[in-house]
């Protein structure tokens, strides 16, 4: 309803709908809205977050995790006095993860551009930069989980043999193709179930990650080669997501793991796969050095001639891997004098993380060609 000013005339009741409660900064609810979207771009395309160990860190620039061999039972010999088992059993070993450097995307909006467009430009942008962490989020979490898959157990005091990490290979001939054969990778499935198994690691949280396309293999494959699953027929099979497990092990897809040589996809050559054209920059984009000697990266998620090109598709449990967060996704916005000075306004979403293997015995890499990816 219009009121009458003091000078007599009348004026238009005017709704901010940035205020809070209808009064202070104009654009405040507007911040808000723009750190939800953030956050909901992160959480809807990050998925190891979910699935390997996650700790905070406080006051500190690493966190140690504590790896604890194995024990035995022995029988007791009467009138003698129980102080611990003879050979000093479980020994312990520790596993230090350090926080990498901040990691950040931002964004600059120019405030005349915000009038002009036709569309939520800061909604837009806020929900990139949230794909973009969420994507270097999941690649470092793959590449530690690949490279634990590549190593021995962190036991070793003398007398002691503790498990290590797994690798299966996928097929039998030398052609990065086996890695699309639905048949090749059912039986990888459960060979690797039953390394996991002899190897005493919990069935709880077992889980796999593929390229998209051997997922898509998989489902097309249910109902043959053994592989059934009566829960996800019919809709949920034409829907893409009839694969719901296989041996016990949930599986996901992702653009993010270390694909032969690549990321998520590799196209031509002898994988088999054509490119459908028009793929972008993002798609089976190259591994990058990720080395603890490159600029802010503090744990070693290998380089690329260190990562091979073999590797296509990760089975783990929750403790193959550990995540440390120092600071959460978080939202910065710039405001005030700056706005005015620049008229626009920086969006940023920063992350700082650091991530490493744990328990190699929960890690497997499938993998294709002669011989396995070399340990690093």
């Amino acid at each position: 309803m219009a009121q009458q000013s003091a000078s007599g005339k009348l004026e238009a009741q005017l709704v901010r709908p940035g205020q809070s409660n209808s009064t202070g900064d104009a654009r405040a609810l507007y911040l808000k809205l723009f750190s939800g979207e953030m956050f909901k771009g992160f959480q809807n395309n990050t998925i190891a977050r979910d699935l390997i160990m996650k700790r905070t860190l406080k006051n500190g620039k690493s966190l140690q995790f504590i790896y604890t061999g194995r024990t035995k039972s022995e029988f007791h010999t009467p009138g003698r006095s129980i102080l611990g088992n003879d050979d000093g059993a479980p020994p312990v070993a520790e596993k230090t993860i350090t926080v990498d450097d901040l990691l950040i995307s931002s964004a600059f909006v120019y405030n005349l551009d915000e009038v002009l467009s036709h569309y939520d430009l800061r909604s837009e942008i806020s929900r990139k930069i949230g794909y973009a962490l969420a994507e270097k989020y999941d690649r470092l979490a793959f590449r530690a989980i690949a490279r634990g898959a590549r190593k021995a157990s962190p036991i070793s005091a003398t007398g002691y043999v503790e498990p290590g990490g797994t690798q299966i290979r996928v097929g039998a001939t030398t052609n990065d193709s086996d890695a699309y054969v639905a048949s090749n990778l059912v039986s990888a499935f459960y060979d690797a179930a039953a390394a996991l198994d002899e190897k005493g690691v919990t069935s709880d949280g077992r889980v796999a990650v593929l390229n998209p396309r051997q997922y898509y293999e998989l489902i097309q494959a249910v109902g043959t080669n053994g592989l059934v699953n009566r829960d996800a027929q019919g809709t949920a099979l034409q829907g893409g997501n009839g694969i719901i497990e296989i041996a016990g092990i949930k599986i996901y897809k992702s653009m993010n793991i270390p694909f032969l040589g690549k990321y998520g996809t590799a196209y031509g050559g002898t994988t088999g796969v054509t490119a459908p054209g028009n793929t972008g920059d993002f798609v089976a984009e190259s591994l990058e050095d990720a080395s603890d000697d490159q600029t802010g990266i503090n744990n070693d998620y290998g380089t690329a001639s260190q990562f091979g090109s073999k590797s296509c598709g990760l089975i783990f449990q929750k403790e193959a891997a550990g995540m440390v967060e120092a600071i959460g996704p978080q939202v910065q916005v710039t405001s005030g004098d700056v706005s005015v000075v620049y008229q626009g306004d920086v969006m940023l979403g920063r992350l700082a993380c650091g991530c490493d293997y744990l328990n190699p015995a929960a890690s497997v890499e499938l993998y294709v060609g002669a011989s396995a990816p070399s340990d690093f």
